[in-house]
C-alpha cells in the first residue's frame, strides 16, 4: 500500500495531510492578519504623536519668535532694567578698539578662596554676594481692621 492509497478510518491520509495543512494555512494567515492590524493600529498612534509634537513644535517656534521681538526686549530692558540706548561718548572707535585689543583684558584683582576666607574667619564668601542691610528691606504688617459688630461669621 502506498501513501495514497492507504486509509485511515475511511479517508485517505493525502486527504488527512491536505487538511491538516490547510487548517495550518488559515491559522498562520488568520494570526499574521491580526499582527499586521495591532502593528497598523501602533503606526496610527505614533503619526499622531508626531503630529502632535510637529504642532507643538510650530506653537513653541511662534512664542520664541514672538519673545525675541528686538521692540519687546527693549521694552522690557528699559522697564526692569532701566537700560538706555548707548549714547554716542560710550562707543569706540575703530582705533580706540585696537588699542583696547592690544591692551589686553583688564587685571583682575587676586581672589581670596573660600577655604582662606574660611581659615581667615572673615564671613564673606567669594562667589556669594553679601546678603543686604536689615534696614533695606523693612517688613511691614498689614493692620487688621477690627470686624464690624453685626458681622456673622
Amino acid at each position: 500500500m502506498s501513501v495514497f492509497t492507504r486509509r485511515v478510518r475511511g479517508f485517505r491520509l493525502v486527504d488527512l495531510i491536505g487538511v491538516g495543512l490547510l487548517v495550518t494555512l488559515i491559522l498562520g494567515v488568520y494570526l499574521a492578519k491580526t499582527i499586521a492590524g495591532r502593528e497598523r493600529a501602533e503606526i496610527a498612534t505614533v503619526e499622531r504623536q508626531i503630529k502632535a509634537e510637529q504642532a507643538r513644535i510650530r506653537l513653541l517656534q511662534a512664542e520664541v519668535a514672538h519673545l525675541e521681538q528686538p521692540g519687546r526686549i527693549e521694552r522690557l530692558s528699559v522697564t526692569y532694567l532701566k537700560m538706555e540706548p548707548v549714547t554716542i561718548h560710550r562707543e569706540a572707535t575703530a582705533d580706540q578698539i585696537i588699542d583696547l585689543a592690544r591692551a589686553g583684558p583688564p587685571a583682575k584683582a587676586k581672589a581670596v578662596s573660600a577655604v582662606a576666607a574660611m581659615v581667615n574667619g572673615s564671613n564673606i564668601t567669594p562667589g556669594v554676594p553679601p546678603p543686604p542691610p536689615f534696614e533695606a528691606n523693612p517688613v511691614r504688617v498689614a493692620e487688621t481692621a477690627p470686624a464690624p459688630a453685626g458681622a456673622a461669621r
